[in-house]
């Protein structure tokens, strides 16, 4: 992932997903883990989800700040 963070709630999101992807990949080489992977999968949505709103007020702030 490419994306700078521009605060520190960004930044522990960046790395949750990071971590859960790390973990998506390692556990889809084990037999028997796909409702895990289904978990993780709805896990990592919901964070970037998250994500996206944090950007979405980050960006809406730097707006006022700058008008």
């Amino acid at each position: 992932m490419s994306y700078e963070p521009g605060t520190t709630e960004c930044r522990v999101l960046i790395n949750s997903k990071e971590a859960i992807e790390t973990m998506l990949l390692n556990l889809s080489r084990l037999n028997g883990t796909d409702a895990i992977l289904q978990q993780l999968r709805e896990v990592h949505q919901q964070l970037e989800l998250l994500h996206d709103e944090r950007r979405t007020q980050v960006e809406a702030h730097q707006a006022s700040a700058t008008s």
